[in-house]
């Protein structure tokens, strides 16, 4: 496919619609003064039209959009040359850029490979930049290193970052709940705000470059998490994923977000959706369930949610870490002198190292990790002068009071134990609180024992893959060990149950880092164990390291998101709703919104109408207690019934005995009790049924199972009618009660394998009828009643509005082209909702469809009207 850009960048600065010109093959250059373009490049020799064969060469191009981008940026100083720049650097009047190798989306560009797609990077430096160097910096960071700069107002960017995503979000997916002041930040309206304006400015600059037919984007982290909406806006069919690194609490810690709704519903605007675990994917599609009302489902191994339209899908993968950048820092010799200083320091003086390394924040645990080494040595004696706890602290990546309060805590605690314990020429803990070149960190790893790992809640934490990459080492490093080429290498880690890597790690120790004794007694049983264990844990665990690394994740996610956006072309899309609460809805190109004037007019000029109409969720609201039908209602009903050239039908999964009673007043109504088994034409005629009659011996066997159900799921109840057993979970959990649904499917599958009969869930519903019975039925049934009475209906309208109804539009549908409907009749197959339907209509809500019911009527009054 020919990839295309927007030619006039203006209009989509403005948000209007944009206008297909000539399109350049090349990047657009940055907006970088309102209504000021750099120059873009209008060669007509350059343009992929002059070149029909171009597009044979053109790479799938990815947009990656962090809060930074990876990027190191240094002032220059006043004596410094203006030196030339290379592909790893470059620089300008004042800055001297370069690539920042640690960077995580850097690393993913590695894994993916440079011949097959090329990377846009989308983000903020870390450093601010004058206004007035801006447009030069922007330009060079394009041109070298294609990365389009997000520059924020010192103020906008607090707000926004110190302010929303480390006081507010960020305490809140560690699972801190903001119940005082002092613990995590009350919500703050104006941060809040700041946080959307900063996701705007992202998508404004995301719009610079796209070509939005071609190009995948990939956002990443809470810190935008509302910019899927802005991108949505923008382009209904944008390919767009998102991914998740910290945790996503559960729905009772999340629902305390007073804007809770707003991020859901803005995350839901991506079309994949990623997290590091399964419990990180089960509380988001909780908090959907319990907050938005929407199901989900796994089909062939992937989970998808349906909303409006779209399939949302979610992808549940730990990232890995970059093996090659690894591998290389092993290989320096600055890591290998580095290691024989440690050797000596430590092992040749016949000491154990543990080893901690860990950001200095409230949640990674280092205190606990301390407490557990004091009671280490007071419990075994025999460790004091031989085993000692490194621990790297990182600086912390916020601040605020919970920083210094856990630095005081850390040094206090470091200043006991060694007080204690401490000989002289030995300390049992040893802090690094500066910060540390990434060869000297590795360095440690290939000295240390063990690694602890004790942080009480982390996104994911990569320290374990590195740790194990680096006790496997290579040939250089085995000598300074001393080690022979053919020595199995060993590794140990304690790691924390509340990180996204413990799941992954099936051969570390995992313990509750509150559980102080949990802790100590892993420590030891490190320190203990047998080296031929050590042996096997690290081997499993190299083995996956290795192969799961960030080019294979990166190459996942991406070909997960290619496979979700295959529909974008197949599908009608519209946006509906304002502000954040925007959503797209995507639908068949030949679904659409049922015109008033449109069936009235066929309603008019026809002369033999069959008119279907459902009755809980189409005439009736669902979440109504008072399920009976008004007058208005009625009165509607006979008004359409008085009219001799309509045949009218009420379809229900009520008992014929409830609907006999409450349409009693309307004589020419025909209704359809239990989905169809029962049915009758008119007030006055018996009942009769679509399918022989059943025993209902079966009622024996699903009524104990149901009731064991009933009496374990508050909110729950039976509904026993005459051909059927339906267990009902409306008032119920909702999570609970779908998975007590799903377990009470497969036990009356089982059960009642050899009965005649059909097991379905429908809406909060577990449902037992005879088999053969839908409401197809009715629909056939109504059809050849009035074939048989020389009737062939020249207008059908068949409504309806949950899934129990599309076998009534499929009917209706497939006998266009038969021998009951008039060939030139109009059919109007109609649902409740915008949403997937083999109807080929649809109206809102039900308040449309009375208004329509209503309209019908009043035409067929006036007409009586004018006859009388």
């Amino acid at each position: 496919m020919v990839s295309r850009s927007y030619s006039n960048l203006l209009e989509l600065a403005s948000g209007e619609s944009p206008s297909f010109g000539r399109m350049s093959r090349r990047i657009p250059r940055i907006m970088t003064v309102p209504g000021i373009i750099s120059d873009t490049d209008d060669d007509p020799s350059e343009s992929v039209f002059s070149d029909p064969s171009s597009s044979s060469v053109q790479k799938d191009r990815i947009i990656m959009v962090a809060n930074q981008l990876p990027i190191r940026a240094q002032q220059k100083s006043d004596n410094s040359n203006n030196g030339g720049s290379s592909s790893s650097s470059s620089s300008s009047k004042g800055w001297i850029f370069s690539w920042d190798e640690n960077s995580l989306l850097l690393q993913m560009k590695d894994g993916l490979g440079d011949d097959d797609i090329e990377v846009i990077y989308v983000g903020c430096l870390k450093e601010e930049i004058h206004p007035n160097e801006q447009d030069e910096v922007s330009q060079i960071l394009l041109e070298t290193f294609k990365c389009v700069p997000t520059f924020l107002p010192p103020d906008l960017f607090s707000r926004y970052y110190h302010g929303f995503c480390k006081q507010q979000l960020w305490p809140l997916f560690h699972y801190m709940l903001p119940l005082s002041p002092a613990l995590g930040g009350r919500f703050n309206r104006s941060s809040w705000q700041a946080y959307v304006s900063v996701n705007k400015i992202f998508a404004d600059r995301i719009m610079e470059v796209i070509n939005p037919e071609d190009d995948f984007v990939w956002v990443h982290d809470y810190h935008l998490m509302v910019l899927p909406t802005f991108l949505r806006k923008r382009f209904n069919r944008v390919k767009l994923g998102f991914f998740l690194h910290s945790p996503f609490p559960s729905s009772e810690i999340y629902k305390t977000l007073p804007i809770r709704e707003e991020l859901l519903r803005a995350l839901l605007n991506s079309d994949l959706i990623g997290f590091h675990t399964f419990d990180y994917a089960r509380h988001f599609l909780s908090c959907c369930s319990r907050m938005l009302g929407l199901t989900y489902e796994s089909k062939r191994g992937y989970i998808g949610l349906e909303y409006y339209g779209r399939t949302v899908s979610i992808k549940i993968l730990p990232v890995g870490i970059h093996m090659g950048q690894l591998q290389s820092v092993l290989s320096l010799s600055e890591t290998e002198a580095k290691v024989a200083e440690l050797l000596k320091q430590y092992s040749d003086q016949g000491r154990t190292m543990l080893l901690g390394v860990d950001d200095m924040d409230i949640f990674k645990g280092i205190s606990l990790k301390l407490l557990a080494m004091e009671q280490l040595l007071l419990r075994y004696p025999e460790c004091q002068g031989k085993v000692v706890l490194v621990q790297i602290a990182n600086p912390a990546r916020g601040r605020g009071k919970d920083v210094k309060e856990v630095q005081e805590e850390i040094y206090s605690t470091v200043k006991r134990i060694n007080e204690t314990f401490g000989k002289p020429g030995y300390d049992p803990v040893v802090l690094i609180d500066e910060p540390l070149k990434f060869y000297e960190r590795i360095a440690y790893y290939v000295v240390a024992e063990c690694c602890l790992v004790t942080a009480v809640r982390d996104g994911m934490n990569l320290i374990p893959y590195e740790y194990i990459i680096s006790r496997q080492g290579n040939e250089t490093l085995d000598k300074v060990l001393g080690l022979e080429p053919s020595t199995p290498k060993k590794s140990m880690l304690v790691v924390s149950e509340f990180i996204g890597c413990s799941p992954s790690l099936s051969g570390a120790i995992r313990v509750n880092p509150w559980n102080i004794d949990a802790v100590e007694d892993a420590m030891d049983c490190a320190l203990a164990m047998a080296e031929a264990e050590k042996q096997l844990r690290h081997e499993k665990h190299y083995r996956y390291v290795n192969t799961h690394h960030v080019g294979y994740w990166a190459h996942s996610f991406l070909q997960d998101l290619e496979r979700t956006c295959r529909e974008h072309v197949r599908r009608r899309c519209w946006g509906i709703g304002f502000g954040l609460s925007f959503r797209v809805v995507a639908l068949d190109p030949n679904f659409r919104k049922l015109s008033m004037e449109h069936i009235v007019s066929a309603y008019k000029r026809t002369t033999t109408r069959a008119i279907l109409l459902d009755y809980d969720g189409t005439l009736m609201p669902q979440a109504s207690i008072d399920k009976s039908p008004s007058s208005k209602s009625i009165n509607i009903l006979n008004s359409l019934c008085r009219d001799k050239n309509n045949m009218v039908f009420i379809v229900s999964a009520k008992s014929r005995k409830t609907l006999a009673q409450w349409f009693s007043p309307c004589e020419k109504l025909g209704i359809a009790a239990e989905h169809g088994y029962f049915l009758r034409l008119k007030r006055d005629v018996e009942w009769e049924t679509c399918v022989p009659a059943v025993d209902s011996t079966w009622k024996q066997i699903a009524e104990p199972v149901m009731n064991q159900y009933m009496e374990t799921t508050d909110g729950s109840n039976i509904e026993d009618k005459e051909t059927a057993l339906v267990w009902c979970y409306e008032d119920a959990d909702p999570d609970f009660g779908s998975c007590q649904a799903k377990e009470l499917l497969d036990h009356l599958e089982s059960v009642l394998a050899n009965e005649p009969v059909t097991v379905k869930s429908g809406q909060n519903v577990v449902e037992v009828k005879p088999q053969g019975v839908s409401k197809g039925l009715v629909a056939k049934r109504l059809l050849s009643t009035m074939q048989e009475r020389g009737m062939l209906p020249d207008f059908v309208l068949c409504i309806g509005d949950d899934r129990s109804d599309e076998d009534m539009f499929e009917v209706i549908t497939s006998s266009i082209a038969g021998p009951s409907i008039d060939p030139g009749a109009e059919v109007f197959a109609c649902t409740v909702g915008k949403k997937p339907s083999k109807a080929k209509y649809y109206l809102d809500d039900r308040v449309e469809i009375v208004r329509l019911i209503q309209g019908l009527a009043s035409v067929s009054d006036q007409m009586l009207s004018v006859l009388a």
